[in-house]
């Protein structure tokens, strides 16, 4: 039975959209207000408030205000669990791909005999 992760569902979920996952490459640099975050999307602010509010809730970013400023700052260990989630399919894929060799060139072998 497959294991299913509720935290990572939301990671998974919040990585899925194309703005997030813009929005996580400028925070990857700096932190940023939302402001500065809205701007290239070219989305209403309640929008761009939606998609942050995505991202904080799989716990990619944190938010701090300052007077009228929120600003956004990325938490890059949030991805850990993504990263071995992904790790373990890989080493399960090669396995698998690697028995299929196997079997593949036995029966070859077989064939040439």
């Amino acid at each position: 039975m497959a294991k299913h992760d509720t935290d990572l569902s939301l990671l998974f979920h919040a990585l899925a959209d194309p703005t997030r996952r813009s929005m996580l490459t400028k925070l990857a640099e700096t932190p940023v207000s939302v402001t500065d975050l809205a701007g290239p999307t070219g989305l209403r602010l309640p929008t761009v408030m939606r998609h942050l509010s995505v991202l904080e809730e799989a716990g990619l970013i944190t938010t701090a205000k300052d007077g009228r400023v929120r600003t956004c700052a990325i938490v890059p260990e949030a991805l850990v669990p993504a990263r071995t989630w992904l790790d373990e399919q890989r080493a399960l894929w090669e396995a698998q791909l690697n028995r299929l060799d196997a079997f593949v060139m036995q029966a070859m072998k077989g064939r040439e005999e």
